[in-house]
C-alpha cells in the first residue's frame, strides 16, 4: 500500500466525521434563511407538504455531498503537499 494512502486513512476518517458536521451546520442556517423552522421536517411527519418534505431532503443531500467533495478534495490535496503522491 502506498504511504499517501497510508496517510490518508486517518485524516480521511477525521474529516469525514468534520464534514459531517460543517454540513449540517450549514444546512441548518441555510433552511432558516429560506424561512422555515430551525429543523427540517421528517418524512413521516404529517404536518408538512410533500413539497417541503422532498425540497428538505434534496437541500439536504446537496449540501452533505458538496461539503464531503470539498473537504476530501482538501485532505487529498493536503496529503500531496505532505507526502509528494496523491492518495488512491
Amino acid at each position: 500500500m502506498k504511504a499517501s494512502k497510508i496517510a490518508y486513512k486517518p485524516v480521511g476518517m477525521a474529516m469525514g466525521a468534520l464534514s459531517g458536521v460543517l454540513a449540517g451546520a450549514l444546512f441548518k442556517q441555510v433552511w432558516k434563511q429560506l424561512g422555515h423552522e430551525e429543523d427540517a421536517p421528517d418524512a413521516t411527519d404529517e404536518h408538512h407538504t410533500w413539497r417541503e418534505i422532498l425540497s428538505a431532503a434534496v437541500l439536504q443531500g446537496a449540501i452533505f455531498a458538496g461539503v464531503k467533495a470539498a473537504v476530501d478534495r482538501g485532505g487529498a490535496t493536503a496529503i500531496r503537499r505532505l507526502t509528494g503522491a496523491w492518495p488512491g
